[in-house]
């Protein structure tokens, strides 16, 4: 499974790692953990789209 960083956190690790695994699968980790994994939460790409769409239009700050 190939995770992917945010560009915006190329100078810290602060930050989330997604993968889409399987169509229609989306899983989300914290970045701090790539060599311990932990907890990882398994969506779908609709309340992911919600949730960037709310981030990046300032709405969750």
């Amino acid at each position: 499974m190939i995770w992917r960083k945010s560009s915006h956190s190329t100078t810290s690790n602060d930050c989330v790692e997604v993968t889409a695994p399987l169509p229609g699968l989306i899983r989300i980790r914290d970045s701090k953990r790539s060599s311990d994994p932990g907890p990882v939460v398994t969506t779908n790409p609709a309340p992911w789209t919600a949730f960037l769409t709310a981030l990046r239009s300032g709405a969750l700050y």
